[in-house]
């Protein structure tokens, strides 16, 4: 359900925090509608970028209204239903597939019983034959995600491997899903721009991810890119601070219809997550607990979804944090640099 891409309504300005629902639900949607219930679980942020860059590409926005959802207060919702939201559902399905694969060849946790093991093994297949089904009713070639999901696991066994070779097929993955947002947008101009700013999200999204779990990952022995690459903080900081930079550079050069939340969630919400990232690796809560993962992780994140983010585990750094810091409106629209044409909590003319 999470991401490197997390705005909220207190920081993501005007309209544009409604259109990123629209997007989100739209993309749930999808996946409950073509591919059944349990497909709603490959929900992410970052998977409806994919979504989104669509989107920005068409004239026309296609909406549709949506019935109540627990998620959403058991209010209705106006939702994204354009083809996008298909191509992001595909995405999220054969690279979720791909995860789960990983995990039980490499029997994490509960994956090292059998039962689990054959359960999450059928289920990735299920996944990966409807991603791939959907992918081919866009015409979008799955090769480089399948590819990247093999190589990414091949290089992960090879000791000394460089930190960038370990993320790229991550980014190769990302690009061509970004890419194909300019075939299906009729606007192949855009696409060498694209399959750039997909590269470099995809390398912020693998590298911000090692950050999160380096603690995890070396009190419980797993693999971890910046551990196996030797590489520090300091380090992977200046190639994440590149990755944003190359993403303002490339999203500068699309040739879109609508620039304003492509803009909010590739150049400003990233640069956020990096800031927050790095600040948390650097100041751990010690009242934090280590994650146990297995059934009690996943119950726990289920009741996160459930609850909106009011419950938190003890292992999740929101916990202990003050109300006021979770929920109340700290935006700062200092940084809006024309993204939007106004901001709703704190009315500055952007």
């Amino acid at each position: 359900m999470f991401g490197i891409v997390r705005p909220c309504r207190h920081n993501l300005c005007g309209g544009l925090f409604a259109e990123w629902m629209a997007h989100l639900c739209g993309l749930c949607v999808a996946l409950r509608d073509e591919h059944g219930h349990a497909a709603r679980l490959v929900t992410n942020y970052d998977g409806l970028l994919v979504s989104v860059l669509t989107e920005a590409q068409t004239p026309v926005t296609r909406r549709r209204r949506a019935k109540a959802c627990a998620l959403r207060g058991f209010k209705g919702a106006d939702i994204s239903e354009a083809e996008g939201v298909r191509l992001a559902a595909s995405v999220s399905l054969i690279l979720a597939a791909g995860k789960l694969r990983d995990h039980v060849e490499d029997g994490d946790g509960p994956f090292r019983r059998r039962l689990v093991a054959a359960g999450a093994g059928r289920l990735a297949d299920r996944w990966s034959a409807a991603g791939t089904g959907t992918a081919s009713a866009l015409a979008f070639d799955p090769g480089p995600l399948l590819a990247a999901v093999r190589e990414q696991a091949l290089l992960e066994r090879r000791p000394g491997t460089a930190l960038l070779r370990l993320t790229a097929p991550t980014e190769d993955a990302v690009a061509a899903a970004f890419g194909h947002t300019a075939v299906l947008a009729g606007k192949p101009g855009n696409r060498a721009a694209l399959e750039e700013a997909g590269r470099y999200f995809g390398r912020l999204a693998h590298l911000l991810d090692a950050v999160e779990d380096l603690d995890d990952d070396r009190a419980q022995g797993a693999y971890n890119p910046l551990v196996a690459s030797g590489t520090d903080l300091a380090t992977a900081r200046g190639h994440c601070d590149d990755a944003v930079e190359g993403l303002r550079l490339a999203v500068a050069d699309l040739d879109l219809e609508r620039r304003g939340l492509v803009r909010a969630l590739l150049v400003r919400e990233t640069g956020r997550s990096v800031e927050r990232t790095f600040h948390e690796a650097s100041n751990k809560d010690p009242r934090v607990k280590p994650d146990p993962g297995g059934l009690v992780s996943l119950l726990c994140t289920t009741a996160v979804c459930c609850t909106c983010g009011l419950y938190r585990p003890p292992w999740d750094e929101e916990r202990y944090k003050s109300c006021w810091d979770r929920f109340v409106c700290n935006c700062d629209c200092s940084g809006c640099d024309g993204c939007c044409d106004c901001c709703d909590c704190c009315k500055c003319d952007c």
